[in-house]
């Protein structure tokens, strides 16, 4: 009876042990499988990582090369390039980093970071300057399609505005924007009866420019007839190395930032139908114009 006992007792003892050992490696099976799937799932998310700034540096580098088909100055093209130059080189060094090294991915990234600031400054800084280029091609081809009345009028000032455009930085030149010309009666109504109209009224505005020098500006509207004769009490200004009559004078000043200025010219003669027009001045410079007519 007793030995019976012991068997069982033995039985028992290493029926708990196999369990045990069943048990033991089913666990560490469940988690080498486990940490295997967790460290795919890493593995897969750097890859993606990895590819994400590539791509990003690869766009950099296509922005570079497009902004450097919307300029024609030496030195910023030559800046252009070198951080072009250096774009390939990081993206190349990212290219041969491995998707584990998270030090060098870390730099990498924080690279990306800083010349992402760097391309948004140029763009900012080229967009500025074709912002200019294009008020000043729209005032162009507003001059190009005027009649031929006002053409043969105007033929000196558009000669003058040619020169000046040769000459003139545009970037350091005011420039009038959204400019409205027209006559008024006595009610203060916008009117183009030439018997009703008792004062001229011409508004624009001093564009944005922050590489002009701030300070007080003496803004001159010069306000020609059909017959070119201008609208004057006789103030002069000077300009192209020469002397001209202008209507009105206006004093502002400027900060660098948007500035809507507005002028008033009021009729003490007899006045013709026709098309008039209105050519404004500032630092020597002229920075806009525009035509109406009256009946």
């Amino acid at each position: 009876m007793k030995q019976k006992t012991t068997l069982i007792a033995v039985a028992s003892a290493t029926l708990m042990l196999l369990i045990g050992i069943i048990a033991y490696l089913g666990y560490r099976t469940y988690t080498a499988e486990d940490n295997y799937q967790q460290m795919e799932e890493l593995k897969a998310l750097a890859e993606m990582d990895k590819l994400e700034m590539q791509n990003q540096y690869e766009e950099f580098a296509l922005q570079y090369e497009e902004l450097q088909t919307q300029i024609n100055n030496d030195s910023l093209l030559a800046q252009l390039e070198k951080e072009q130059n250096r774009v390939q080189e990081l993206l190349e060094e990212l290219r041969r980093t491995k998707n584990d090294d998270a030090a060098e991915i870390m730099r990498l990234k924080q690279e990306l970071a800083t010349l992402r600031e760097i391309l948004r400054n140029y763009i900012m800084q080229i967009d500025s300057l074709n912002h200019l280029n294009q008020q000043l091609n729209m005032e162009n081809e507003n001059l190009r399609s005027e009649n031929a009345q006002a053409q043969m009028h105007i033929s000196s000032l558009t000669t003058e505005k040619e020169s000046l455009t040769e000459k003139v930085a545009i970037a350091s030149q005011l420039d009038a924007t959204g400019i409205s010309a027209f006559g008024k009666n006595q009610k203060g109504k916008q009117t183009n009866k030439i018997k009703e109209v008792k004062r001229f009224q011409v508004s624009f505005t001093i564009s944005r420019n922050m590489t002009v020098q701030t300070g007080m500006k003496s803004i001159y509207v010069r306000i020609t007839t059909p017959t070119n004769d201008v609208l004057t009490q006789g103030g002069t200004f000077p300009y192209e190395n020469r002397t001209l009559e202008y209507s009105i004078r206006k004093d502002i000043e400027y900060t660098g930032e948007e500035q809507a200025v507005t002028v008033y010219w009021d009729v003490n003669q007899t006045l013709m139908g026709g098309t008039y027009r209105a050519d404004i001045f500032a630092d020597g410079n002229h920075i806009g114009s525009r035509s109406f007519a009256l009946e």
